[in-house]
């Protein structure tokens, strides 16, 4: 099975087939897709100008939907260094059960999920490697009573994600699920009275 780099190489080369190198960049996202595949390919396809659908895209919008990947790949795999080592530290320091912050690492083995959408057409804005950055960052931090892309703090909590976690708190603005442990305990109170306010309103 092909890795990242050399399905990047394939998007790249121009004696490949069109067709060969769109698929080349659909499996890219079965490597690494922050958003979860469908928004990623259609944030990508948003960035590059590309129609979701279209089968023979312009081979120079590939190419700018695959740099920012490849961008985003480089900030989660720089992430992911500096977590290995931390943990290398923390078990020799006999620190053996990971802090409860970490608890978000451990769903988005393998870069995928990172921060998923809710839905394949709602997601930030920004790009990718600044989403990516932003959340970091705010796992790096204090608690915050906001989401940690866009700020917002308009959060609902939804018990039926179709993902890992099954439920958690989604931004209204932005579209993603926020992690838990970026949140107060006060921010997720608040999401999840919205959501019973919601039903009782919806009575």
């Amino acid at each position: 099975m092909a890795g990242f780099r050399a399905l990047a190489r394939e998007v790249r080369n121009p004696r490949n087939t069109i067709a060969l190198r769109r698929t080349s960049l659909r499996k890219c996202l079965e490597r690494f897709a922050p958003y979860g595949h469908r928004a990623t390919w259609h944030h990508l396809c948003d960035l590059a100008g590309m129609d979701p659908a279209d089968r023979a895209p312009d081979p120079a919008r590939l190419v700018v939907a695959l740099t920012e990947l490849e961008e985003a790949r480089a900030v989660w795999l720089a992430y992911e260094a500096g977590f290995a080592d931390r943990r290398k530290r923390e078990k020799h320091d006999g620190i053996r059960q990971p802090a409860g912050v970490d608890a978000w690492h451990r769903h988005t083995w393998g870069g995928c999920d990172i921060v998923p959408c809710v839905s394949p057409t709602a997601y930030p804005a920004a790009r990718l490697s600044d989403v990516l950055r932003r959340v970091i960052a705010a796992m790096e931090a204090e608690p915050g009573d906001a989401c940690p892309v866009c700020s917002q703090d308009r959060l609902e909590w939804r018990p039926d994600l179709d993902r890992c976690p099954a439920q958690g708190p989604v931004c209204a603005d932005c579209g993603i699920v926020v992690p838990a442990p970026v949140l107060t305990p006060g921010a997720l109170a608040a999401a999840r009275r919205r959501l019973l306010e919601d039903r009782y309103a919806a009575v």
